[in-house]
């Protein structure tokens, strides 16, 4: 039986009815850090949510408990195909049922306004249409198998800098024709929630902002859950808006000051009403409530369906004849520390703990298994410490891989321990009493696998003690910078020592983390890392032992991305360039080697100075935990790279049109209007490295004459084009049709998105492709006190294309006045 989607308005009446105030206000204010509170006297049980824009992590952050680790939003919707984010959502509501979690915090569905958003992996697309499509296609795929999605973060946080103070100024015709879109989508497809932002617009926070009612509930029939963004509800104000759940809980703001509140008639109990009906609609349709059934989920073959999403969201940028490799190469060069140490995912909330991750060199040396295959790290990308190889590892309380962690009180007793099996940890919630604890102590049995010396250390905002055999070797307060205490938590300073090290002899590690303590929600949670850092060798040295490994070599590919430093929850980019000397890698390899093969392990826009130099150009994204898999099969040309780039690349920082994310006395301004990504480019008349749309496969394609069919009016207007595979091997395109007005009344991009299609043919097939045009793509938002959309009359000329600038063929329409939209 599937959870019923229309809520059963009668019956949770009834159930409202019989609940107390008390009961009320503990449902709305959260429970604790991811569960609501429960009601038994109706039988409501406690609901789960959890962070999950690309896999669901679960209550806990915990390597006995993992998760599939799916590529990130940007890889996802570089394959702009709107099926594989409908199953894209499906394997995360698998796992969210497999983690007894209800409701999924995602997905990201902000824009990329600016290439310096830190967060930019995690959300699609530079184009509110296309990531409109994409959200509504994950939120189905979430919930026809009962799990809500929570689309987030509503609305205009599209960078990180200042996030919960920023008051974004946006005028209401962009508002709604761009960052509004992407949410009116989801909404249309039906979200059981949506999470409000910490940012305000136009001088209200969002948690209190009238766009809560106005337009998603008044106009487009939102009837589901608006849950805050955590610690996002910071006053009473909130109460009388349409913010329905504060997080975690039980939420300051709300608890027993909102039940005093209503008590003494500050807030009218109605209010509170209101939300306890939408709380309880939801635990209908999750099956939360008695009587309510959970949809059954079919399990999936996880790492089947990572390997290939991360395979149709790769888009190959460059190729000079050199891929695929059909014929597997003798001698193969991998070089870069991504090659080893692959990102596959962003940084922040939205981190999960995979089983195992395959990277690019694992992926190469299976997919040829007959070459011989070298490597050197040529670059050092990685900062700070990183995690300690469990196999290095004995927990001395157990004699078996890991560690014991102990939490001691003021007095130095052990108030909790557990056994863990990585020294990367992190608790939000669960039973580690951290509010409690004074310090935090990690023991485990270090055994290093060959001679020499290692950089050994932390990375935490809490002081550190550091011994080895007891003796102390490190103690030290690390520096937080900035003021964001979410990207302290998640993205901490290191601190190390050099240590010198025997292969085969055990050493005793103890690290003690002293606990300084904040006033907020992150006092009973912590992170930290035991870990060693790169080791100090001369970066030249890296560079001439990676030209001589690639001379020696028939082909070479030279891995390069980015780190938790530049993507990641909480901060901003400062620039596009690649960390570290990777630039300086890639050229010097290029000039050593001309079959040079340069894979883009990052999650949003790079600079890529070598471009032109290199044979090939393969952005892989931060691919999930099968990256290195997919790797395998696109350079064999088992299978063929089907993404097609969702934002402009752009070739150097000062061309980009729109670049500013750094608020100035507390406020950002778009004043660029609904000029952004794409449109902007245009607009400026400046050339990028690369164009919205762009992509490569390894066959060719020919449009041919485009006619259209239906009217506006009906608004039942659809573009046909024939497309052929004119290549010697089955392949994917995408269409795409963009729309221009030169004689308009409003200012209007030059070119924009307004419908696309995937299209697979084998060798020498054509297809007539047919890509719906709606009215409303045309529209513009008139604004004012009685706004509205309006299609103004007159000619369109529809351009098709394969990106914003290939452009294969047109037709005009005619838009007659007065249409009622």
């Amino acid at each position: 039986m599937s959870t019923p989607t229309t809520p059963n308005a009668p019956q949770l009446a009834e159930l409202l009815g019989r609940m107390t105030l008390e009961e009320k206000v503990a449902l709305v204010s959260g429970r604790d850090f991811w569960a609501t509170t429960a009601v038994e006297s109706i039988g409501l049980r406690s609901m789960t949510l959890s962070d999950g824009p690309a896999g669901v992590r679960g209550p806990v952050w915990d390597e006995r408990s993992p998760s599939l680790n799916l590529p990130s939003a940007t890889a996802l919707a570089s394959s702009w195909d709107p099926a594989l984010a409908y199953r894209y959502g499906a394997a995360a509501a698998s796992e969210a049922r497999r983690k007894d979690v209800d409701v999924v915090l995602g997905p990201t569905i902000n824009l990329h306004r600016s290439p310096l958003g830190g967060r930019h992996f995690e959300c699609f697309s530079e184009d509110p249409r296309l990531s409109g499509e994409l959200a509504a296609a994950y939120v189905r795929g979430l919930q026809d198998n009962g799990v809500a999605a929570t689309p987030k973060h509503y609305v205009a946080n599209d960078s990180e800098t200042d996030r919960f103070t920023v008051d974004v100024l946006v005028d209401e015709r962009t508002l709604r024709e761009l960052y509004l879109l992407p949410f009116e989508a989801a909404v249309g497809a039906g979200a059981w929630a949506v999470m409000s932002a910490y940012n305000s617009v136009e001088g209200v926070t969002m948690t209190e902002n009238s766009l809560l009612e106005t337009p998603l509930n008044s106009e487009w029939g939102f009837d589901g859950v608006v849950v805050s963004d955590w610690t996002a509800v910071r006053s009473l104000d909130s109460a009388p808006a349409s913010q329905d759940l504060a997080m975690p809980g039980p939420a300051p703001a709300w608890a027993d000051a909102l039940l005093e509140a209503v008590r003494d008639g500050r807030v009218a109990e109605s209010h509170v009403d209101r939300k306890v009906l939408r709380m309880l609609a939801l635990a209908e349709r999750v099956g939360a409530l008695e009587g309510s059934t959970a949809t059954e989920v079919a399990p999936i073959d996880g790492p089947a369906f990572i390997r290939e999403a991360a395979i149709e969201g790769a888009v190959l940028l460059r190729n000079e004849g050199e891929l695929p490799w059909a014929a597997a190469p003798a001698r193969i060069a991998v070089l870069g520390h991504n090659a080893d140490e692959a990102r596959t995912q962003g940084g922040g909330s939205a981190t999960v703990v995979p089983e195992r991750v395959v990277s690019p060199l694992e992926g190469i040396r299976a997919a040829f298994p007959q070459a011989q295959v070298t490597y050197e790290i040529g670059a050092v990308v990685q900062k700070g410490v990183a995690a300690i190889p469990l196999e290095r590892l004995t927990n001395p309380a157990t004699g078996e891989p890991g560690l014991r962690v102990s939490f001691l009180d003021e007095a130095g007793d052990t108030l909790f321990a557990e056994d863990r099996f990585a020294t990367s940890l992190v608790w939000f919630g669960g039973d580690a009493p951290i509010a409690a604890s004074s310090r935090i102590v990690l023991e485990t049995r270090y055994t290093a696998a060959e001679d020499g010396e290692i950089e050994l250390g932390f990375a935490s905002g809490h002081r550190g003690v550091l011994l080895l055999d007891g003796e102390q070797v490190l103690d030290e307060t690390p520096v937080v910078e900035g003021t964001d205490l979410g990207a302290a938590f998640l993205s901490p300073p290191s601190l190390t020592a050099t240590v010198k090290v025997s292969a085969g002899v055990p050493v005793d590690v103890r690290l003690e983390f002293v606990l300084a303590r904040t006033g907020t929600a992150l006092d009973a949670a912590f992170a930290g890392t035991l870990g060693i850092a790169p080791e100090k060798t001369d970066p030249d040295l890296l560079i001439t032992r990676a030209v001589e490994a690639a001379r020696a070599a028939d082909v070479a590919v030279v891995v390069v991305g980015t780190n938790s430093d530049v993507e990641s929850e909480g901060f901003d980019r400062s620039d596009l360039d690649l960390p570290g000397r990777q630039d300086e890698l890639v050229a010097a390899v290029a000039a050593a080697n001309p079959r040079t093969v340069v894979l883009v392990n990052s999650g949003s826009p790079v600079l890529m100075p070598w471009r032109e130099d290199v044979a090939a150009v393969l952005l892989t994204w931060f691919g999930g935990q099968e990256l290195g898999t997919a790797v395998g099969d696109l350079l064999t040309g088992a299978a063929e790279p089907g993404g097609r780039l969702t934002t402009t690349w752009p070739a150097t920082l000062e061309d980009v049109p729109v670049l500013d994310v750094t608020p100035v006395d507390g406020t950002l301004r778009y004043t660029e209007g609904v000029h952004i990504g794409h449109r902007a480019w245009l607009k400026a008349g400046a050339t990028p490295a690369y164009w919205f749309g762009e992509g490569l496969g390894y066959t060719s394609w020919e449009l041919g004459s485009v006619s259209a069919a239906g009217t506006l009016e009906a608004d039942d207007l659809a573009v046909t084009v024939p497309v052929t595979n004119t290549g010697e091997r089955a392949g994917k395109q995408v269409v795409q049709v963009y729309a221009e007005r030169t004689c308009s009344a409003i200012d209007r991009p030059a070119r924009w998105l307004v419908g696309s299609a995937v299209v697979r043919l084998g060798a020498g097939e054509t297809a007539e492709v047919t890509v719906p045009v709606a009215a409303r793509s045309l529209a513009h938002w008139t604004g004012g006190r009685d706004g509205a959309w309006a299609l103004e009359g007159g000619a369109f000329r529809l351009q098709v294309g394969t990106s914003a600038v290939a452009l294969a063929g047109q037709v005009t329409v005619e838009a007659p006045e007065g249409i009622s939209l």
